[in-house]
């Protein structure tokens, strides 16, 4: 059984290590591309809740409104406009 020599398992390993780091770089560097990718989708579906939640406040302001119109025209049956 022959044996490489300890230069040439040295450098074999070398190798294998180096292709390791490579890849684990490249890894990296796709989950940074992916983070920030996610990072920048999180902000849009953050100014869109915002803006739902805005819409929302006002269309609550409106219905209560409505609701306090209604009210107002059932107390008081007398009110002309209440006649229609």
């Amino acid at each position: 059984m022959t044996r490489m020599n300890p230069a040439a398992d040295w450098n074999a390993q070398f190798d294998e290590l180096q292709d390791k780091v490579e890849r684990l770089a490249l890894r990296h560097a796709e989950a940074r591309r992916t983070q920030a990718l996610l990072q920048q989708r999180v902000q849009q579906l953050e100014a869109e809740r915002d803006s739902l939640r805005q819409r929302l406040g006002e269309a609550r302001s409106r219905v209560d409104h409505l609701l306090a119109r209604l009210q107002g025209a059932q107390d008081d049956p007398a009110d002309p406009e209440n006649a229609a």
